[in-house]
């Protein structure tokens, strides 16, 4: 498959996708139309920060599945249209976290003892040893703003310098906060007990000039380090409330717009240090994301669950050997649920029953989704069907059970119009051979595979045998039956396995016998 590479990033990282057999291409100054028109036929698309993956790019890609992100931030890459085209968007948080959290202490080092300006001067034939007092950071405050894998990283190197550590993040439990030995606050208490500020948060609407004028009067006599995103810090503001001594110095490695303008009033305050976007940029940093990014985009194409997905549910390497089978019975579930229904889809419930219950199923969920929609929407996958749930109003519920009756583990996928509701429950007989045990509450034991007519019919003597004369009348020979009723006499469910199409007059013909309640043409992995 085509991997377009439109950022450079390490020969580690290509090497990877060669030897896993994909057709790499590198265009490092592609842009605009030639860029639509590469990305036409690409399977695979991998950036940093200098290409903008915008709403016209998957327009123009039909067969693009990932969008992988050598790095953490994905400002430059429209994950709403990414979900919208159902394209994977997935970073490398971990590749340069330890590069980022280092480079983030340097600098706060940098600006507490003013070491650039020292060197400038005395590189310049100055000993102006009296000029500079610096700050220590043994006994004073960090606020740590977002409190990320960065920001922890740099808590816990900088409190081993005995410094005390009080953190702004709301999307971080208290508990996780404090077994880091930090103090989980609010934001502006966070600026305010500072001396020294730290960002580590991603720029978003909710976060650009996040610190701004008053912010910085709350830091009055402290430092501000900013390794993140350009933009969270309001620059001019900065720039002035340094000048005038508010804040004792600041320290940035981002920036609104960059390469940093040389009009930028940044450039001109003496307390203030700037390095060019230096965060991730040391060999071992550029090796891993390059690595961890191809890893996924491999995954991605071999089908398989992206471990650092930003817009699809995913799975923990660890987890994925014990998930990775459920996968397909889930969808699988889901599509035979979806092809019994009558009416619109109205609902989605899916139960897990047993030992299943103690994993993340997010993925799982997904999956039975995917398969719901599958003969409803012509593209379908894990990364957009939650969207296409809520784009069509189809309420989704998740819920969990130890208690499985006859099971192990087991998956139901309920779906319902409002009024009709039809169930099919999924499991892993030994070696995971998946099987449909239950549709309706009829006990079946079902091959998911291929082709199945599912009828409903009187418990009498004579319709098993009509039902299988009319499909062979047609040409279509029943590879597997499975049969179940609810008492002698009452109603019955057999659910046939067949080798070839099911054509309309066959289903019109048994249709036809008035024993014959009900029947269904059920096509599963992508046959039809």
């Amino acid at each position: 498959m085509k991997v377009l590479v439109t950022d450079p990033i390490a020969d580690a990282g290509l090497d990877v996708l060669r030897e896993a057999g994909h057709d790499v291409r590198t265009d490092y100054e592609i842009e605009g139309e030639d860029l639509l028109e590469a990305v036409s036929d690409a399977n695979a698309l991998i950036v940093r920060s200098g290409t903008e993956v915008t709403e016209e790019v998957f327009e123009a890609a039909d067969d693009l599945v990932i969008v992988g992100r050598a790095g953490i931030g994905v400002d430059n890459i429209d994950r709403d249209a990414a979900t919208e085209h159902g394209v994977i968007v997935a970073n490398a948080p971990e590749g340069n976290v330890r590069a980022a959290a280092e480079h983030t202490v340097a600098m706060a080092f940098a600006a507490a003892r003013s070491i650039p300006q020292a060197h400038t001067r005395l590189k310049a034939g100055e000993w102006a040893k009296s000029d500079y007092l610096g700050a220590e950071v043994n006994g004073k405050t960090l606020g740590v703003v977002g409190f990320g894998r960065v920001g922890q990283e740099v808590a816990k190197k900088l409190d081993s310098l005995g410094m005390d550590i009080v953190t702004f993040d709301p999307y971080i439990s208290e508990e996780r906060v404090e077994r880091i030995g930090a103090e989980l606050v609010e934001f502006e208490e966070c600026i305010e007990r500072a001396d020294f500020v730290t960002v580590h948060t991603p720029l978003t609407p909710e976060t650009e000039d996040l610190i701004s004028d008053e912010e910085l009067e709350l830091l009055e006599g402290g430092y501000l380090v900013n390794c993140a995103r350009g933009g969270v810090v309001d620059e001019d503001a900065l720039a002035a409330k340094v000048e005038d001594g508010t804040v004792a110095g600041a320290a940035l490695d981002v920036f609104a717009e960059e390469p940093l303008p040389e009009d930028s009033p940044l450039l001109y305050v003496d307390d203030i240090i700037v390095t060019p976007h230096l965060g991730a940029s040391t060999e071992a940093a550029q090796e891993n994301v390059a690595t961890s990014t191809a890893e996924q985009v491999v995954a991605a194409l071999e089908n398989e669950p992206v471990m650092n997905a930003l817009n699809a549910p995913s799975i923990d390497e660890s987890a994925f050997p014990r998930l990775e089978p459920y996968v397909d019975l889930a969808e699988t579930a889901g599509k035979v649920a979806a092809q019994l229904l009558d009416g619109r889809i109205a609902s989605i419930e899916v139960t897990y029953e047993g030992d299943i219950a103690d994993e993340d199923v997010d993925f799982v969920t997904a999956s039975a989704l995917k398969g719901v929609f599958s003969p409803l929407e012509w593209q379908v996958n894990a990364v957009n069907a939650p969207q296409i749930a809520e784009d069509r109003g189809v309420d989704v519920t998740e819920s969990k059970t130890k208690q499985a009756e006859d099971f192990q583990s087991l998956i139901s996928v309920a779906v319902s119009d409002g009024e009709d509701e039809v169930s099919v429950d999924g499991t892993l007989f030994a070696g995971n051979d998946p099987r449909i045990v239950r549709v309706d509450g009829y006990r079946v034991d079902a091959i998911p595979h291929g082709r199945m007519v599912i009828t409903r019919n009187t418990d009498e003597p004579g319709v098993i045998g009509l039902i299988g004369t009319v499909m062979g009348n047609h040409g279509v020979n029943i590879a597997g039956m499975f049969n179940a009723r609810e008492a002698i006499g009452g109603e019955a469910l057999t659910v046939y396995n067949v080798d070839g199409e099911v054509p309309d007059a066959a289903r019109e013909e048994l249709e036809s016998d008035e024993r014959v309640i009900g029947v269904r043409y059920i096509t599963l992995n992508g046959q039809s």
